[in-house]
């Protein structure tokens, strides 16, 4: 009876058009102020405290605030012409690394819908201007930025690490091999279009670009080594690092590139002026500017954005926590997990019905939302079969990634149509071609589990031998 008024409850006030944190909350305290004896006191507690304590959420703030920093700073630029620099010069080069680009972005930022905009908004025009079909160069990057969430540091695996208290740290280390591995698979299957459609190839920039590239885009590319280096290096926690990349992508942004803040548009070197002039004047400047910088209204601006966007996600992962709560209270994972295992199920045939599940909730539920919600479930029962947690938590992220193209809640698609002024029946049409390598890639996820295993075994064998 409970579970059924939990699910009822929750379906209705989704069917109603609530959003999904309320219609979390709501399903959860009815349910609990009819079937138990807890008062409204106790719900508000265990709101707080589903926020306060897993430590490992604290991070998603600070990534949030980092990837608003990043996204505003420049340094999605800077790393489109590196990475056009490596590859541009292929036939579909320049659509190579728009996903090269996304896959840089998404290691310092952690959030799927951010790397589409920040790198969609130059490089989608950029490959219309050369030649190439928008529908392509849409269909590109609506997919290489699912990537923001499987490339480390991801917000979502931290939401699954929260919820299933796994490491954070094994997540991570776990997503690195399949992000690199579908970012060669996007990029495989554009040479091949690239060849068929004979689509244009840059002209190589020599040599000395390329170095000149990657010095001026090693200020953002530095945020991949003191984030994940600090984090496999055993130096931080994914919460610790999270702190020292919003410090560092706001350093980077107002001090480093100078495209914001009070020193936005002042070069480093005037022309004609001496090395030894331009490094004093420039330290002069940097502690003239720094106690402008908190009053600056573009700064202001993006925290302000970075809040409302980590403000939103808590809240949904504080009711999502809740409703967890009373599935865990009335002891529904585990009355779930004793059914599936008395029906004589295999592994394999588990994860069938996982992949199922959790594409049929990606088409109308957030991810951080979905993982909340059915990482309770699962996890129980892929402990019962014996399947790996961090293999089930990339399983589970790659569900996430397709889920970002599936409408009517993909939010990769409305920040593509955002950017190409089409609507979003005409993203969909030019996602779906690429939405098959997806699936594929989850097929190859879902049944070859040392693709997510390999790096994390690799790295605790080296732990073992010193």
């Amino acid at each position: 009876m409970t579970t059924a008024m939990l699910f009822i409850v929750l379906f209705f006030c989704m069917f109603l058009g609530m959003p999904i944190a309320v219609a979390l909350g709501l399903s959860s305290i009815a349910t609990i102020l009819m079937f138990s004896h807890d008062s409204l006191a106790s719900i508000a507690l265990k709101l707080f405290e589903s926020l306060s304590e897993h430590y490992t959420l604290l991070a998603i703030p600070f990534f949030i605030l980092s990837s608003a920093f990043l996204s505003t700073g420049g340094v999605a630029k800077r790393l489109i012409n590196f990475a056009v620099d490596c590859v541009g010069h292929v036939r579909g080069g320049l659509a190579m690394a728009s996903v090269m680009a996304c896959m840089l972005f998404a290691a310092v930022s952690g959030s799927s819908p951010a790397t589409v905009a920040a790198i969609g908004t130059i490089v989608i025009a950029g490959m219309v201007r050369s030649g190439y079909p928008e529908s392509f160069a849409a269909g590109v990057i609506a997919n290489a930025g699912t990537l923001g969430i499987l490339i480390p540091p991801s917000i979502v695996m931290l939401v699954y690490a929260a919820a299933t208290e796994v490491s954070a740290a094994r997540m991570f280390m776990a997503g690195f091999v399949p992000g690199l591995l579908m970012g060669l698979i996007l990029m495989a299957a554009i040479y091949i279009a690239a060849r068929i459609k004979k689509l244009p190839a840059q002209p190589w920039p020599g040599v000395k670009s390329l170095i000149s590239s990657g010095i001026i885009a090693s200020g953002g590319l530095m945020l991949i080594v003191i984030v994940l280096g600090s984090i496999y290096g055993g130096i931080a926690s994914p919460t610790e690092a999270a702190a020292v990349s919003a410090l560092y992508a706001f350093l980077i942004s107002a001090f480093g590139y100078r495209d914001m803040g009070p020193l936005k548009k002042v070069p480093w070197r005037k022309e004609g002026e001496r090395p030894g002039a331009a490094a004093v004047r420039n330290i002069v400047q940097m502690f003239w500017a720094f106690p402008k910088t908190v009053v600056d209204p573009e700064i202001r601006k993006t925290v302000m954005d970075a809040a409302k966007v980590s403000i939103m996600l808590l809240f949904i992962i504080a009711n999502a926590m809740l409703f967890a709560h009373v599935l865990t209270t009335e002891r529904i994972p585990h009355a779930i997990a004793e059914a599936i295992v008395s029906w004589g199920l295999a592994p394999w045939m588990f994860l069938v019905v996982v992949n199922l599940l959790l594409l049929a909730a990606g088409n109308f539920m957030e991810p951080s939302a979905i993982l909340l919600i059915m990482a309770p479930i699962l996890f129980p029962i892929a402990m019962r079969l014996g399947i790996d947690p961090i293999h089930l938590g990339i399983i589970m992220v790659v569900n996430m990634e397709i889920g970002m193209l599936t409408p009517p809640v993909g939010l990769n698609l409305f920040v593509t149509a955002g950017i190409t002024g089409n609507t979003i029946g005409w993203v969909i049409k030019a996602a779906l071609p690429w939405l098959m390598l997806l699936l594929i890639f989850l097929i190859m996820i879902t049944y070859i589990p040392q693709i997510s295993l390999f790096l994390p075994e690799f790295i605790d064998q080296l732990k073992g031998y010193s």
